[in-house]
């Protein structure tokens, strides 16, 4: 390997080419309507109610899978059952699913004539073509960062640890909450962040079950594609100049928590 000084070049170098001058570039050209044409684009009704829908729902299911995905990580690393590596693999799939199949198979599912969407239907629940329905695509598309991420820390964490709390007395929960969990609070928050950027941006597994109806189940990644069939460049940049600076927030936000987090851990471990 190069010196720290070459590195560090090739490094910002390639960082800059494929990051920064791109979005740099969605900057820029959004900067050309000026602070109160970005306003005004930023406060229509619609454009706020596709943007409040993409976070809204990435964040919850965000949340769900840094839930699910922890348990289901939990489950792969400390039990055996038969089928167990088949399972896992499995959950790499939606990496490997293209994302307007997984809209569609989506769709057929929970749809109103669906396998499950007919008998959720009857109960009152629908799903396709609702916010719920995004959700559920989200969930999909996302569960796999959080397992894959929370995995190997647990399968690296100390058992020495939890049987010791066990011969202090400790109950299971409490060997849970007090030894387990923050041992892998860092890396369920970074498995919440990558879902979370995920989901903000996905489009392909959610246009199938969104039913696209403005103001009510339209995604903002769909808003910025119907402005640049429009032929409308700054109005999609300046959309895109929004998420950008929201999920900036909300990232920066949970690796500060995340920070912070690997901190007191580090400092109860010692």
């Amino acid at each position: 390997m190069p010196g720290f000084g070459l590195s560090l070049g090739y490094t910002l170098a390639w960082l800059g080419l494929i990051v920064l001058i791109p979005l740099a570039g969605v900057f820029l050209y959004s900067a050309r309507l000026g602070w109160d044409g970005l306003w005004q684009i930023w406060t229509e009704p619609r454009v706020l109610a596709a943007l409040r829908l993409s976070f809204g729902t990435s964040l919850a299911a965000a949340a769900f899978n840094a839930v699910m995905g922890t348990l289901v990580a939990w489950v792969f690393v400390r039990y055996r059952f038969p089928g167990r590596r088949l399972f896992d693999a499995m959950i790499d799939l939606p990496f490997a699913l293209p994302t307007a199949v997984a809209g569609i198979a989506l769709t057929a599912l929970y749809g109103p004539n669906g396998w499950l969407g007919q008998w959720l239907e009857a109960a009152g629940i629908k799903v396709a073509y609702t916010p719920l329905g995004i959700t559920v695509a989200l969930v999909f598309i996302g569960l796999p960062f959080v397992v894959r991420v929370v995995q190997p820390v647990l399968a690296e964490a100390e058992r020495e640890l939890e049987e010791a709390a066990a011969t202090l007395g400790a109950g299971r929960l409490q060997t849970v909450f007090r030894v387990v969990l923050p041992s892998v609070w860092p890396a369920v928050l970074a498995g919440f962040a990558l879902a979370f950027a995920r989901g903000v941006g996905e489009y392909g597994s959610v246009i199938f079950i969104a039913g696209n109806l403005p103001l009510v189940s339209e995604i903002a990644p769909l808003l910025i594609t119907i402005k640049l069939e429009e032929f409308d460049y700054a109005g999609a940049t300046a959309i895109a100049t929004a998420m950008l600076l929201l999920s900036f927030a909300v990232l920066l936000l949970v690796n500060t928590l995340q920070a912070r987090l690997s901190r007191r851990g580090s400092r109860g471990g010692h």
